[in-house]
């Protein structure tokens, strides 16, 4: 019988992807259900079985009682929904919607598996760091991680989705330098501002091509905005088939999330990362500096931006500059044995001994 395992997420997609490449790594292995809040529902399809557990969030400090008050009562429902399925394995992707889930875990004995992705030890994953089997995460170098709990921790290559290894290689039909935003599905001014602007001056002297993502409110001011300069584009909020759209960039500006990274990194497409400035514990720029240190990406301040120097940084790397080609290359190397069926093996061991 096959043993059963729920997989807690939410959030956001750096939380909800790698739960979704869990999943697939062990659906063939073992049962899987899912548990997620209203936001991570957004990322996963409807081939998933999943269970609604809308934890919230614990930043306001006036309704701090009744949000206790509520997460005691998850903890409840949690505690009834792992018994009736008879779970035998948690895995959590980290965030505050995994409390109550972890708890209940706790409270009956299951073993309990974390997934840290950032280069920042999350604050709900520390919290139940005592509590669980292992920490899964791509470097042993993790900030705040408390001392003493080496052994705890283990390292796997970086959650890739499946259908990344599936990609096949893109053949331009174009002379096009190709640059990708990926401003995330909120947008933001940097990404939606104040990039195009030095793209306006870049285009005058160089061909270039831009793909574009960003929130569905400025799809049309962003498809006016470069139809009225002559830049050609194309302009999305959402795309199920991101690998496929990002395997035609020459260069990718994007935020720091770790999954967004790591995906970048596989399909060796050179990135400048702009860390969201107000990301918990600062961990997007931690994760940008992983790869920064390892010379394999840009990191742009997004605080002290400077468009000029923007657009000097882009015409060098249009030109395949060695900066650029060392880039790529490191990025290669990165990727060394980093193939589904080695992942795979790693985490089934991970889980089955433990």
């Amino acid at each position: 019988m096959k043993k059963k395992v729920l997989i807690s997420t939410g959030g956001s997609g750096g939380h909800v992807i790698p739960a979704i490449t869990i999943y697939n790594h062990l659906k063939h292995t073992h049962e899987i259900l899912i548990s997620t809040d209203i936001r991570g529902l957004a990322y996963l399809e409807k081939n998933y079985k999943a269970f609604v557990i809308n934890t919230p969030k614990l930043n306001n400090y006036f309704l701090l009682p009744f949000s206790f008050l509520k997460i005691l009562f998850l903890t409840v429902k949690s505690f009834f929904l792992l018994k009736k399925n008879n779970i035998s394995i948690l895995i959590s992707t980290g965030g505050y919607m995994s409390l109550p889930i972890c708890l209940a875990a706790k409270i009956l004995g299951i073993n309990i598996f974390l997934i840290e992705p950032n280069m920042v030890l999350g604050r709900a994953n520390k919290f139940f760091l005592n509590f669980s089997r292992k920490l899964i995460c791509y470097s042993k170098n993790l900030i705040n991680l408390p001392s003493g709990i080496n052994h705890k921790l283990t390292t796997i290559k970086p959650l890739i989705r499946k259908e990344y290894y599936e990609t096949s290689a893109y053949q331009k039909t174009d002379n096009l330098f190709t640059i990708i935003i990926i401003g995330g599905s909120q947008g933001a001014k940097i990404f939606d501002e104040l990039l195009n602007k030095s793209f306006v001056s870049v285009a005058k002297q160089v061909s270039i091509k831009i793909i574009h993502q960003t929130s569905e409110k400025n799809i049309n001011f962003l498809k006016n905005f470069y139809s009225q300069n002559n830049i050609e584009s194309r302009v999305f909020s959402f795309d199920h088939n991101l690998n496929e759209v990002l395997k035609q960039g020459d260069l990718c500006i994007t935020r720091a999330g770790a999954s967004s990274l790591a995906e970048l990194c596989f399909l060796n497409i050179p990135f400048a990362a702009i860390p969201l400035p107000s990301s918990k514990d600062n961990h997007q720029y931690e994760n940008a500096k992983y790869y920064k240190e390892q010379d394999c990406c840009w990191i742009i301040d997004q605080k002290n931006f400077d468009g000029q120097e923007f657009e000097k940084f882009l015409l060098e790397l249009t030109n395949k500059s060695q900066d650029y080609m060392t880039k790529k290359n490191n990025l290669q190397k990165l990727n060394y044995q980093n193939t589904w069926n080695n992942v795979n093996q790693k985490i089934l061991k991970i889980i089955n001994e433990n």
